[in-house]
């Protein structure tokens, strides 16, 4: 029963032997301390692969069932257990029964000793050393190619377009730039050897200030890509969130060159999101919305793309000056006839009928919508060409 178990016995016995000596062998230690840097490396490239369509064609270009073809598993496992036959009558030996009990409790402690020993070589400090060079190295071939496509403007691939390029990247680098965040709040827990080395800490540094370029660079994608799509506040809302982790990693070096705690670095973000939540009240977005599909949309300026005006109607009283201004450069022009424009002219008309008859309230009294009362005052009652359902805040 002990002879299929031979090989492994003696295999580790021959370590052992060899550590005593002084000889040279391949620690298996060695290896290990590889586990999670190439781990969350292959992560970080699988994310760069969806968010860059150039890193998504190279890593096309490489077929693993091509590589898994030239291993052929049933040869290896007949050589193994050829192996493991053969050892047996070239090490005949028959276990001790007496031996059994002692040295069965020396394996026990000896396990319980190497289960700490797995988790210190897993993730301790020689781990978080590797995988910070890795994903530096990682990180700086995306910042390289932002640099060279996005920012220089060097000419893409064939088949890639400046839109996808823009579209792919814009949210899932995000998501990369968390992970990283995560892994950095981790790695350098307060009073941790790792925190306390100077070379992880440069390191940490480098990758953090890598991950402020990712998501700046996510943030000129989002624009690229509105300034071809136009805006919604889907987008806005993605606009905010990216300056929120880029304010969320500026903290991180914060709070690791400063030597500040966990709960330091959580009041600082909860401050920073109320900041901007309060911040965020002063905003008309729906003004700023308008405005800016308005302002550059083929209609008003002969290039671009057409304005969906159905969704500029649909942000409510605040799109009125816009759409406003839209309708009178319309009806200068012989745009005018077209029935989609007098059918959105004729719903302007009744949307403000609902909109004054709303304002009657005192209780609808706010100084936005005093501002917005006054411009329409201003600028007299809005012909109604028919007579057109009223506006349904949401359509």
């Amino acid at each position: 029963m002990a002879a299929p178990f031979r090989f492994a016995n003696d295999f580790i016995r021959w370590r052992k032997t060899a550590r005593r000596f002084g000889r040279r062998r391949v620690r298996l230690a060695a290896i290990a301390v590889w586990v999670m840097p190439l781990t969350l490396g292959a992560v970080f490239l699988a994310l760069f692969g969806a968010a860059n369509p150039v890193i998504d064609y190279w890593l096309s270009l490489i077929d693993l069932l091509k590589l898994l073809d030239l291993i052929q598993f049933t040869r290896s496992a007949f050589w193994l257990f050829v192996l493991v036959g053969v050892w047996a009558f070239l090490r005949p030996r028959v276990p001790r029964l007496v031996r059994r009990i002692p040295r069965a409790a020396a394996v026990n402690a000896q396990a319980e000793k190497t289960v700490t020993t797995i988790e210190d070589i897993l993730f301790g400090k020689a781990a978080i050393l590797r995988a910070l060079i890795v994903f530096n190295l990682l990180f700086a071939l995306q910042t390289g190619l932002d640099a060279t496509y996005l920012w220089g403007g060097a000419a893409l691939p064939d088949g890639l377009s400046y839109a996808s390029y823009a579209h792919r990247g814009a949210y899932t680098l995000i998501v990369t730039a968390l992970l990283a965040a995560g892994f950095v709040l981790a790695a350098l827990r307060p009073g941790s050897e790792t925190a306390a080395d100077p070379l992880i800490r440069r390191l940490v540094y480098a990758w953090v200030a890598q991950n402020i370029m990712l998501v700046i660079s996510s943030i000129l994608r989002l624009d690229l890509y509105i300034g071809i799509y136009a805006l919604t506040y889907w987008r806005v809302a993605a606009f905010v969130w990216m300056g929120l982790v880029v304010s969320g990693l500026a903290l991180i070096i914060a709070r690791i060159a400063l030597g500040k705690s966990i709960e330091w670095l959580l009041s600082a973000n909860l401050l920073t999101l109320s900041l901007t939540l309060y911040a965020g009240c002063f905003i008309n977005f729906a003004a700023l919305i308008a405005n800016y599909n308005v302002d550059r949309s083929f209609e008003m300026t002969g290039q671009g793309i057409p304005l969906d005006a159905w969704y500029v109607r649909s942000l409510g009283p605040g799109a009125f000056p816009a759409l406003d201004r839209f309708l009178d450069h319309q009806s200068r022009t012989a745009a005018v006839n077209n029935p989609v424009v007098r059918e959105l002219a004729g719903r302007r008309g009744s949307d403000e009928g609902w909109y004054r008859t709303l304002q009657q309230n005192w209780r609808a009294w706010s100084f936005r919508d005093w501002r917005l009362l006054g411009y329409l005052d201003s600028k007299g009652p809005f012909v109604v060409p028919h007579r057109i359902e009223p506006y349904l805040p949401g359509r």
